[in-house]
């Protein structure tokens, strides 16, 4: 199994790749990238549930009936729900979004998918989804996922990451370009 750029030599790395093998195995991959979507959307907007991960006053039992009646509102799988308690058991809650982001480039790389974050002055419409989505399969030759976000600071055009690759073609990032050139 590939498990491009080294996802395995890290902490949270061993256990995805150890979920995505269970998950592999009980063909339940996408109800695992499911369930890690609903706890990156929790940890991005709830600052408990975020505060509840790196609090060292919570014991491993607390963290573990914390994290099963966490995981039975959020309607998590299985799999991630047996994850996550072995994390509280561990005390390596902390290492939760690095364990889904490990997974989602596991299962994306399973299916022949590239991740990429893209930054826009803006949101960027359907449309302009679609046909970066087609410019960036052209030059990297696999089907790309487009993960988006907004930052007003960089005035307009794109900044795309995928991987350790990045691509600036914002207004911010030439103007300041010029300007060096200018002053010699």
């Amino acid at each position: 199994m590939d498990n491009s750029g080294g996802i395995a030599a890290s902490l949270a790395g061993r256990y995805a790749t150890a979920l995505f093998q269970l998950a592999q195995e009980s063909k339940a991959v996408d109800k695992v990238e499911s369930s890690f979507a609903k706890i990156d959307a929790a940890l991005n907007e709830s600052s408990d549930f975020k505060s509840l991960t790196i609090n060292p006053l919570i014991t491993r039992d607390q963290a573990s009936e914390i994290v099963a009646s966490l995981s039975k509102k959020m309607k998590l799988d299985t799999l991630t729900t047996k994850t996550l308690g072995v994390l509280a058991q561990n005390r390596r809650l902390a290492e939760i979004a690095s364990v889904s982001a490990a997974f989602q480039k596991l299962a994306a790389n399973d299916r022949g998918e590239i991740r990429a974050e893209v930054t826009s002055a803006r949101p960027l419409s359907a449309a302009q989804k679609k046909e970066l989505q087609k410019q960036l399969k052209k030059r990297m030759g696999n089907d790309v996922v487009l993960t988006t976000h907004t930052d007003s600071d960089i005035l307009g055009g794109l900044i795309v990451k995928i991987g350790s690759e990045m691509i600036d073609s914002s207004l911010k990032t030439r103007l300041n370009t010029l300007s060096h050139a200018m002053k010699g």
